[in-house]
């Protein structure tokens, strides 16, 4: 049976159109694909279920924002709403006490540092990395992941030695869309030379590319991809703009089909390092049909799975595994060991039965 047949015959799937040409240049690498575990991605800084995967109901892995809900770019594609769902610790005392709460009462293994930038692109984060040396310290198990914004080898430095263990931020890889949809003025160089800069420390560097950034408009994620190939990034996040949070007609949602080529194009430039698909995407049909790209381009993981991911992945024949932690953060040496991630939750993890030792978490 073919891809494209297979797809037909999965129930979640029903009345979604797929780009025919598009699935055969996917299955032209089928050994390669189902050769590679993917890692289904369940954090809990929202709240998750789908027909084939359950959520976690304890806090193990939550975003903190250091700035609230603020943002002073707030730029046209997101317009500080993805801040909202985050737990807010605008002081370091606050982390300090909710992060040390949570190791308390709810077993937290780990959590992600974010806030919105300033006018620059930058975060202010100095005064809080007292609190992760501290953490790190007391609870040397805890994984920390953050959003670094733009920054510079002393800001990076910086990060190495609080404790962070991953640093994640965003490539962009056209000027028109850093001026028009960021409110920035800054070139595409400065992404380049921060990502740079993070490749220099020991911390897990994980850029994160949004397609469709510029008003839905594919438009600079061959170049994002170019500066992402040149550097030794530990994995690179995809994921694709929300038009949702942008004043009504101003973005488009990208045609599902072009962000499956991205996809594959990512997968052909970085074969060697983890590739995968982060939390935001447009919702509904279009993000079943996003999803079932990713699994068939060979995507290491996906977050948030939306209902058929599953399915795609056991028609093809692809092991996976599920894990309640950001899709960017490897928590520990357990986790990457099938069973891990349901232990933590205090269930049993989905999988299917040609679950591979070794996956990586």
């Amino acid at each position: 049976m073919s891809w494209h047949q297979a797809l037909l015959a999965i129930e979640d799937l029903d009345g979604a159109t797929f780009d025919e040409a598009l699935i055969e240049r996917l299955e032209r690498s089928r050994a390669t694909v189902v050769s590679r575990p993917i890692r289904f991605s369940t954090p809990t800084f929202k709240d998750y279920a789908s027909a084939e995967l359950k959520g976690c109901s304890k806090n193990s892995f939550p975003a903190f924002s250091i700035t609230g809900g603020a943002c002073g770019l707030d730029c046209d594609h997101c317009r500080a709403k993805i801040l909202e769902p985050m737990l807010a610790a605008t002081t370091p005392q606050m982390l300090d006490r909710k992060v040390r709460e949570l190791i308390a009462t709810q077993g937290l293994e780990g959590f992600l540092l974010s806030g919105g930038s300033n006018r620059r692109n930058e975060i202010r984060y100095e005064r809080f990395y007292p609190v992760v040396e501290g953490l790190k310290r007391d609870h040397p198990h805890l994984r920390i992941a953050i959003h670094t914004a733009l920054t510079d080898r002393a800001g990076a430095r910086a990060m190495e030695a609080a404790g962070v263990d991953t640093a994640m931020m965003d490539v962009i890889g056209a000027e028109e869309t850093i001026r028009e949809v960021y409110h920035l003025d800054r070139p595409v160089a400065d992404f380049e030379a921060t990502l740079a800069a993070l490749c220099e420390t020991r911390m897990e560097v994980v850029p994160h590319i949004v397609i469709g950034l510029h008003y839905g408009r594919l438009l600079g994620e061959g170049a994002a991809l170019d500066i992402v190939s040149r550097h030794a990034v530990t994995s690179l996040v995809l994921v694709v703009v929300m038009p949702f949070y942008a004043v009504p007609g101003t973005f488009a949602v990208p045609d599902a089909a072009d962000v499956g080529r991205v996809f594959a194009e990512a997968r052909a430039r970085l074969p060697d390092r983890q590739v995968l698909l982060g939390c935001a995407r447009p919702p509904g049909m279009h993000k079943r049909v996003t999803d079932a790209y990713a699994v068939l381009a060979g995507l290491d993981g996906i977050a948030f799975p939306a209902d058929g991911a599953v399915a795609v992945a056991r028609a093809i024949g692809r092991p996976f595994e599920q894990q309640h932690a950001c899709c960017s953060i490897k928590l520990g040496g357990e986790a990457s060991r099938p069973g891990a991630a349901a232990r933590a939750c205090g269930g049993r993890a989905a999988t299917n039965e040609t679950r591979t030792e070794g996956v990586v978490a």
